[in-house]
């Protein structure tokens, strides 16, 4: 006959393996965010991380350039690594992404939208713009998605929801394509910076918005990490154990496009790490949300904030968008994956 000692076993080191993982991702990420604060075109000495300002210029790199891009490069990495997760578990598909919803391409076509027809308008305020025109349009795409979703008949919702953004990807994807073949030279390329996704206008307004917006969006992803462990033995079995499906399913959703929303509208299109991270972490640590969650927050924010320093470092005083940085790792690994799985 098992003993309580030996049911409680297991659970133990259940919990001392999911110590040890967070605490080395932890770690690892406060290592890239030291090497990440001194790297640069200009370089810093280690006294300014202490407090220390050796030289005003120190001091403006610090405070205006690299610390609120260090900030917005581990929200980021945190929530677009946290919405593939809770893609992948709520459409019980390892390879579902983030931007399945349509809600980066609808925060796309908003930007399209402002820098092409409204003319972007100069200086910082085109630029926080550009911010607020992204977010209101991840916002539209979120209403639009639920609209259609609402109206789909008992247990179809789901499929509704992955149909809609489907169609609504393809839809904003050929409106930006069009505003694009009008765009001026300048437009033009403004709107190709912003498509390969950089850090570089990472500034304090749009880093404050980050802050108040995406704690609550990983918190409330994380909540849901026991509920989507539930779904995974289908939504019967999760509604027969006290789940409600229904509302579960539309508070990841809302985090997930609050969050995608408002990275994209910051930053511009930075591929496959709602793809990459948890998809690698799930192969390693198993299907089990409630470690897969945070680890997933922690190795996106390591991921983004190591791509980051690489793509202001590997060209410098020049930087490479490090959207294409990260299109580069994830199409390279997953090639990689396919290559051993058809050939050994």
């Amino acid at each position: 006959m098992m003993t309580v000692a030996m049911l409680a076993d297991p659970i133990r080191r259940a919990s001392r393996r999911r110590r040890r993982v967070l605490t080395a991702l932890a770690l690892l990420l406060v290592l890239a965010l030291v090497i990440a604060a001194l790297t640069g075109a200009v370089g810093l000495s280690p006294r300014v991380l202490l407090g220390e300002m050796p030289a005003p210029m120190d001091a403006y790199v610090w405070w205006q350039l690299r610390l609120p891009r260090l900030l917005a490069a581990t929200l980021i990495g945190a929530v677009l690594a946290a919405s593939g997760t809770a893609m992948q578990g709520l459409f019980r598909n390892p390879l579902a992404d983030p931007t399945l919803l349509g809600v980066a391409s609808g925060a796309g076509l908003a930007v399209a939208v402002w820098i092409v027809l409204l003319g972007g308008m100069g200086g910082q305020f085109g630029l926080y713009g550009q911010f607020v025109a992204g977010f209101l349009g991840a916002l539209f795409i979120t209403v639009v998605v639920f609209t259609l979703g609402s109206r789909a008949p008992e247990g179809g919702s789901l499929t509704t929801l992955l149909l809609a953004g489907l169609v609504l990807n393809t839809l904003a994807g050929a409106a930006g394509g069009l505003l694009a073949f009008i765009a001026n030279d300048q437009q033009l390329r403004q709107l190709s910076l912003w498509g390969m996704g950089t850090l570089a206008h990472s500034l304090w307004p749009g880093v404050i918005a980050a802050l108040i917006v995406m704690p609550p969006t990983l918190w409330v992803l994380a909540r849901s990490s026991h509920d989507l462990d539930l779904l995974q033995l289908g939504e019967l079995t999760a509604f027969g154990a006290g789940l409600n499906v229904i509302r579960m399913r539309r508070g990841v959703v809302i985090a997930t496009a609050l969050g995608v929303g408002l990275s994209v509208a910051l930053v511009g299109i930075i591929g496959f790490i709602g793809l990459l991270v948890p998809h690698t972490l799930r192969l390693w640590l198993g299907p089990g949300h409630r470690l897969l969650m945070p680890a997933s927050m922690l190795g996106g924010a390591l991921l983004l904030v190591a791509a980051d320093t690489l793509a202001r470092t590997l060209a410098s005083p020049a930087e490479i968008p490090v959207g294409l940085l990260t299109s580069i790792v994830g199409g390279s690994y997953f090639l990689w994956l396919l290559l051993r799985r058809r050939f050994h």
